[in-house]
């Protein structure tokens, strides 16, 4: 191979993408092996909130602007999704104020996703026309307060979402390898829209939004694309997680939730999208370590942590990270192409010349 031939600048160009995507298919391929149906099932609970946390990214990292409302587009995705999945005489006892047609036809969980996605993002759309005109800490208690609403109609809307009860009998569809090919679709998305025009407009808003509008950039524009970008990959997550679960409750997509995405994302390191992966990964391992040692080990001795010790690991792992590490793990950077270009002798005599 020529130094730096074309296939060189494509591979070193995409190298973050390709290495993201190998090392999560590698850990779904190596868990998968073991064939353990409770680590399986923890794995698949991790692609999906990888998908929120690279949802995240997409907003949160390109912006500057923290968000604590997009796990509402996670909710509104969910309950999208299960309104077209479930079967008709379950939709009839939990939800009979459905629409007539919802009420008699289900339909297949893919493109019931997919509608899921896009009603999510079309009421980020609408919220956002108001919402990205805020900036600093008054758009993050903007978004608070859309979770907060969403939260309150959902809980209250009881002859579609069951309110306080749940939404059972949804198919259980989403498995690891659907998991995997959904968080490969989200990084893939999250990377192109960083490389386009529109992630290193809204980038040049993040470092100095006077100069980016000094430049032509529309900031409010460029955040609500990013908005709604990212409400579209959370309204998936939606679907898939309640595919995952079998049934929804609405205190589900709450503050837990998203309290531990966005601990993923700051762990990880908010400003890359090999941070979003990296953290998501790094805190789903240490958080089944705790839960396995919760339920107890023996190693040479019995070892049992006392209840929630999860919990509490994962604020441990918060607070050292903002210490010692405020960019986190991965400092803000992507994972780049690890060799050096290869300059020949005989290029550096053309230009010398």
């Amino acid at each position: 191979m020529e130094p730096n031939s074309p296939f060189q600048r494509t591979l070193r160009e995409f190298w973050p993408l390709l290495i993201l995507s190998a090392l999560v298919t590698a850990v779904v391929v190596i868990i998968q092996a073991f064939g353990d149906p409770i680590v399986s099932r923890s794995l698949t609970e991790a692609l999906i909130r990888l998908v929120v946390v690279v949802a995240l990214f997409i907003f949160i990292g390109n912006s500057g602007l923290m968000s604590f409302g997009h796990i509402a587009f996670m909710m509104i995705g969910a309950y999208a999704t299960a309104w077209q999945t479930m079967p008709v005489m379950t939709k009839g006892i939990f939800a009979p104020g459905l629409p007539e047609y919802l009420l008699q036809n289900s339909h297949h969980w893919i493109p019931a996703t997919l509608i899921g996605g896009v009603a999510a993002s079309v009421v980020a759309l609408v919220a956002g026309l108001a919402l990205m005109r805020l900036s600093g800490i008054a758009a993050s208690i903007g978004t608070f307060a859309f979770l907060m609403v969403f939260y309150s109609f959902y809980l209250q809307w009881s002859t579609w979402t069951a309110g306080q009860s749940s939404l059972v009998g949804l198919p259980m569809t989403t498995t690891p390898w659907v998991g995997l090919v959904f968080s490969l679709v989200a990084i893939a998305v999250a990377f192109f829209y960083a490389r386009s025009r529109f992630g290193l407009a809204l980038r040049a808003s993040r470092e100095d939004a006077v100069a980016a509008q000094a430049s032509g950039v529309n900031v409010q524009v460029q955040r609500l694309i990013a908005f709604v970008v990212s409400a579209f990959l959370c309204g998936l997550a939606g679907g898939l997680y309640g595919h995952f679960l079998g049934l929804l409750t609405v205190d589900t997509f709450y503050l837990p939730l998203t309290f531990i995405t966005i601990a993923m994302l700051v762990v990880g390191g908010m400003n890359s999208l090999s941070g979003a992966v990296v953290g998501t990964l790094f805190v789903s391992f240490a958080i089944e370590i705790l839960r396995v040692l919760e339920r107890g080990v023996t190693v040479g001795v019995p070892v049992k942590l006392p209840a929630n010790s999860a919990e509490v690991g994962l604020g441990i792992i918060l607070l050292l990270v903002l210490i010692f590490r405020r960019t986190g793990i991965t400092r803000n950077q992507e994972i780049y192409w690890p060799w050096k270009p290869v300059v020949s002798v005989s290029s550096v005599t053309r230009r010398q010349s």
